[in-house]
């Protein structure tokens, strides 16, 4: 949670990063000497065992490694790189006995933790069996290796070759797929570090195509905070520091498409992907852009990105902030009320953010060892003065004041409600006297049924310009918060009568008057409204 000098939202749970092969030693998650850049309090970070390598095996040593250092809870998320009956057995006693909620699958990364359609469907359909959440890092990895041999053999060696070997629509086209196998499986899917218009869009199309149910995404801070303009940057070094998995994205208008995408629930949280590399790793790819190591820095500077890009800029309000940082994660992995929350009976875990504070990001001055920022030269507004773990006063003023080993691992039980209710057609009590909200289970669970928001999101997707922000958007929910410029109709072929189109008004003054068509109230996060619509 968080709790501002004015107003006072609530404080964040992050979907957390990802663990490449050789991070920087300033990665050591949650050690003292990264506390505050784990300043969310309740990271959720990944276990990603090799290929052939016991999921047990590799969780107990990562829980070997963290337990004793760790100065903030935590959870895990468990990637599944490859795939047998054995992984299917230990995906059952690692929900029932080690409290993991949640697996990662990866359609890239050809030869080494890409999985194909038919396992992906087996590991969905796993999850769906046991509660779990399945998390999906979507690209078409057979088209990239493709585009990487041919790139690599026209004399593309550069940082510039990453992006282009793995564009928007091998996310977007990946992202489609994703959703389409979970929804056959019918298993709820988290798409991870959604980097592009096209994959957003994707996402936002399948959310209305199944009614708001089982689809959720992620986008990050560096996706919010820059771009991939800094591919072709004339300084080697510069390129290849922004070189992450999907890449930045060469429109400058992307971060904030995401960002509206965020203020209308067509993606639903904010993470870091936080793997940081050093000038020295980088270097491994010098001569070919596919072995530069994968990853940026994130996770201490997330908070701040998304103030500045979504509050200070004026496109979410600070309740949409706390549901985009904090609620809307501890909601769909099961952490929901004890984290993510301000209430009795839940941990006490509060940032004082002071709104009014204004800070610039630089590697001269961040608590990590890597020797680059991607936010180098952001000036963001609004910067945490306290953080406080379980009602514990842990940082103060970048001061850290507590001991290794005080974090707990928390697990995290499975079929969170938030998501399992609304996929099996069970409504929430919040939700009974929102008429809004009665769409949101699969109708009879039919596959074959066709929804009526099955609709096509246009390239010029965007907010009314005078957009301000409305009911409770802390909540998730199957319909966008906003009046959008789409269509459920679809194309009506020449020569048809529109049986649709009507003259009937509810309101002719209403009709005629600037005033919206609808009432918003706003509500703090984990609350509700109920409006005309």
């Amino acid at each position: 949670m968080i709790s501002t000098r004015a107003p006072r939202p609530q404080w964040p749970v992050a979907p957390q990063p990802f663990v490449s092969r050789i991070m920087s030693d300033a990665t050591k998650t949650w050690l003292k000497d990264d506390f505050d850049r784990f300043f969310f309090l309740f990271p959720v970070d990944f276990v990603l065992p090799k290929k052939g390598e016991s999921l047990l095996e590799a969780y107990d040593t990562w829980r070997a490694r963290a337990d004793p250092k760790v100065v903030c809870d935590y959870g895990l998320h468990i990637g599944i790189t490859w795939w047998s009956k054995s992984v299917r057995d230990e995906m059952k006693i690692l929900c029932q006995e080690r409290g993991v909620n949640s697996f990662k699958c990866f359609m890239a990364y050809k030869g080494l933790y890409q999985l194909n359609d038919s396992e992906l469907y087996e590991v969905f359909e796993t999850c769906k069996e046991l509660g779990a959440v399945a998390m999906v890092h979507a690209e078409n990895g057979d088209i990239i290796a493709k585009n990487v041999t041919k790139l690599l053999s026209e004399g593309v060696t550069g940082p510039e070759g990453h992006e282009l070997s793995r564009t928007e629509e091998v996310e977007a086209e990946a992202t489609n797929r994703a959703c389409v196998i979970a929804h056959q499986a019918q298993c709820p899917l988290y798409v991870v570090h959604v980097m592009s218009k096209s994959a957003g869009i994707e996402v936002a199309r399948a959310r209305r195509r199944y009614n708001g149910t089982g689809i959720f995404g992620e986008t990050l801070a560096a996706a919010l905070g820059t771009d991939g303009t800094h591919y072709h940057d004339k300084c080697w070094h510069h390129a290849a520091a922004h070189v992450l998995s999907p890449p930045l994205r060469p429109d400058p208008t992307t971060p904030e498409f995401l960002m509206k995408l965020l203020a209308q629930d067509d993606l639903q949280t904010t993470g870091s992907d936080n793997c940081t590399f050093n000038r020295n790793q980088k270097e491994l790819g010098l001569k070919d852009f596919s072995k530069i190591p994968n990853g940026v820095n994130g996770v201490e500077d997330r908070m701040s990105v998304v103030w500045e890009k979504g509050v200070q800029s004026g496109l979410i309000d600070p309740q949409r902030f706390v549901a985009i940082t904090s609620t809307n994660a501890a909601k769909i992995f099961n952490l929901y009320p004890r984290k993510g929350r301000i209430a009795p009976g839940s941990d006490a875990d509060l940032v004082i953010w002071d709104p009014k504070a204004v800070r610039t990001i630089s590697a001269s001055t961040h608590h990590q060892a890597c020797d680059f920022n991607i936010f180098e030269g952001m000036k963001c507004h609004g910067v945490p003065e306290f953080v406080i773990v379980r009602g514990r006063v842990c940082v103060e003023y970048e001061l850290i004041r507590v001991a290794e080993g005080q974090g707990l691992f928390l697990e995290t039980p499975v079929y969170p409600s938030f998501v399992y209710d609304a996929l099996n057609g069970v409504s929430r009590p919040e939700d009974e006297s929102d008429e809004k909200h009665t769409r949101n289970g699969i109708q009879s669970l039919d596959l074959n049924s066709k929804s009526g928001h099955d609709v096509d999101i246009p390239d010029t997707y965007a907010l009314p310009e005078k957009y301000i922000p409305g009911p409770a958007l802390s909540v998730i929910s199957g319909d966008s918060q906003l009046s959008t410029p789409h269509s459920a109709r679809g194309h009506r072929p020449d020569g048809l009568k529109n049986m649709q189109e009507s003259t009937f008004s509810i309101s002719e003054e209403l009709d005629k008057s600037e005033a919206r068509s609808c009432i918003r109230v706003r509500a703090p996060p984990g609350g509700k409204s109920s409006g005309f619509w």
